[in-house]
């Protein structure tokens, strides 16, 4: 692995506010050396722009006094002259060089050539003695051709650049140490409020009860949204417990009546000898209560299975034949109780789950029969892509604090839980609409109840 791939998971695991922190000195380091760099830059090149004018100039002055044959000018202060032959030999030249030949062999071949050689003796670091620029030429004088070469002392202007360079490194440092705090202090505060978010979770996994987060009223930023958001969190984890916890009692107790009901029957049979006709009953009794103990967990097996996963699986059906065959198998119980069902459609194609639709429309229907009274009316109609399904009865309707909580499991009309039904007729049909992307809506319509289901097909 590479050293890059390496260093990855590393800071990876570091903490945020040392990542922000090394992210922020690592920009300003950059910024920093690009302007650094950039200034420097700027202040050598003025710098070399003068030297190299004030150079200039003194050659110039050089070629003229050889060529007119007047004694050669002194030059700026600690500036250096010599003249040479085409050979090489030193024919006039500062005391401060004496007899020592500035130029290289290939540098004075290029001069004889006719090039111009321009040179750095020494360097600014490490800082050496002796410093120069200088600047050789081919110059024709007297019929003769003369190597003048101008040198002019770097020292102040390379002094100048090391100060500068101590300038920029010390206000670079300061710069990205003061930057490296600011950013520390600035992250700090930002995240400040996600671990006081994180205590607050932490309590709420100790099992704190009605825990909700700190969040401030007085502005709106980020980190405030998110506050919110894990309280709005909150209250529906808190109103999700609660519904567990009466999902968890109420089945409870909806199972424990046919299983005491069933026991108790068994125990009569078993305190005394019975004749055939009283086991017989018993063994109906009995198998009434097993029939209610399938039914019931047949009924939380569908609901469960539809919310669990939330898949249904669309296909055009027929919405007449769809809710024919939903009504069918409860004709009989209505005409043993003297009651009408009535279907109102049309023969209309619709996409959607018939699996979970069929079912949801037959507890509708059953809802009607076993609570309402009269005529039940199964009325379906299309419009703009939605399947609109409305069951309707002529019964005295639901009661009003009934309603508010008509699609939750459990939940009857009657106060006595020995009554028919358990209950969870209205919540599958409210899965189902939901798992369509539709809505279930419960009212009093008129003189009775009326439970509406719309689905998009």
């Amino acid at each position: 692995m590479t050293p890059h791939g390496r260093l990855l998971p590393r800071l990876r695991r570091l903490p945020v506010v040392t990542r922000l922190v090394l992210a922020v000195a690592l920009t300003m380091s950059l910024v920093l050396a690009s302007a650094a760099s950039f200034v420097y830059w700027r202040v050598r090149t003025a710098l070399d722009q003068q030297l190299d004018d004030d150079l200039t100039t003194y050659r110039h002055s050089l070629d003229h006094a050889l060529r007119t044959g007047t004694p050669l000018p002194p030059g700026p202060s600690g500036s250096l002259q010599q003249v040479l032959d085409a050979r090489g030999r030193v024919l006039d030249s500062s005391r401060a060089i004496r007899q020592h030949t500035l130029l290289t062999p290939a540098e004075l071949g290029s001069a004889a050539r006719g090039t111009t050689v321009r040179r750095d003796v020494g360097s600014l670091l490490p800082i050496t003695p002796g410093t120069l620029r200088l600047q050789a030429h081919r110059v024709t004088a007297g019929g003769h051709r003369r190597i003048v070469i101008a040198a002019v002392r770097r020292g102040h202007r390379d002094e100048a650049l090391r100060e500068l360079l101590a300038q920029l490194a010390l206000a670079s440092g300061l710069t990205l140490i003061a930057a490296s705090y600011v950013g520390y202090r600035t992250a700090r505060g930002a995240l400040r409020p996600v671990e006081r978010y994180r205590t607050g979770a932490a309590t709420l996994a100790d099992s704190t009860q009605n825990l909700r987060l700190d969040v401030p009223t007085d502005r709106d930023d980020e980190l405030t949204r998110l506050g919110h958001t894990l309280n709005h969190m909150l209250d529906r984890l808190q109103a999700s417990a609660e519904r567990e916890r009466r999902f968890v009692a109420d089945a409870s107790h909806e199972l424990r009546t046919p299983l005491t009901l069933i026991r108790a029957e068994l125990d009569v049979a078993l305190h005394r000898p019975r004749t055939t006709r009283e086991l017989t009953e018993t063994l109906r009794s009995v198998d009434t209560e097993v029939q209610r103990l399938i039914d019931l967990s047949n009924a939380l097996l569908e609901l469960e299975e539809l919310g669990s996963t939330g898949h249904i699986t669309r296909a055009p059906a027929s919405l007449a034949d769809l809710l024919d065959a939903a009504v069918t198998p409860l004709r009989p119980t209505a005409e043993r109780a003297g009651r009408h069902l009535v279907v109102e459609t049309t023969r209309v194609s619709v996409d959607i789950d018939a699996r979970w639709l069929r079912p949801a429309l037959s507890n509708l229907v059953d809802n009607a029969l076993r609570h309402g009274e009269g005529t039940v009316r199964i009325a379906a109609t299309v419009h703009e892509g939605v399947v609109s399904v409305c069951v309707t009865d002529e019964g005295p309707g639901f009661t009003p604090d009934f309603l508010p909580r008509a699609f939750d499991r459990f939940t009857r009309a009657e106060t006595s839980r020995t009554s028919d039904g358990s209950g969870l007729g209205l919540a599958f049909a409210h899965a189902v609409a939901t798992a369509h992307g539709g809505t279930a809506h419960a009212e009093n319509a008129g003189n009775g109840a009326a439970v509406t289901l719309r689905l998009p097909c």
